[in-house]
């Protein structure tokens, strides 16, 4: 399914096709569709929660002073909204489990 250790949209795709039994391209337009949802909430400042899967939440970073590793100068680091994402705990269980 996916090649070197990443999951694709094609390969969710593929999955749906596979497991629900969609036409390929309407598993492609749910997943396309389902990923815009996401964005534009995310897009609006609303935080993403899945069930069982995680949190995506926007935060934002305030100014601060960073060193350049290479020559040791002081820099500003502008203010920033970020993207994290925290894994539920049903997410965690199985990744260390493994399964």
């Amino acid at each position: 399914m996916a090649s070197a250790g990443t999951l694709t949209r094609a390969d969710l795709a593929e999955a749906l096709h596979h497991q629900v039994g969609l036409s390929r391209a309407d598993s492609a337009k749910l997943v396309e569709d389902i990923l815009g949802h996401m964005c534009n909430a995310l897009s609006k400042g609303e935080n993403v929660k899945i069930s069982g899967f995680g949190t995506f939440v926007l935060r934002d970073k305030g100014e601060r002073v960073g060193r350049n590793p290479k020559t040791g100068i002081e820099v500003p680091i502008a203010p920033r909204r970020v993207l994290t994402f925290r894994a539920s705990q049903m997410m965690r269980d199985r990744i260390v489990s493994g399964g």
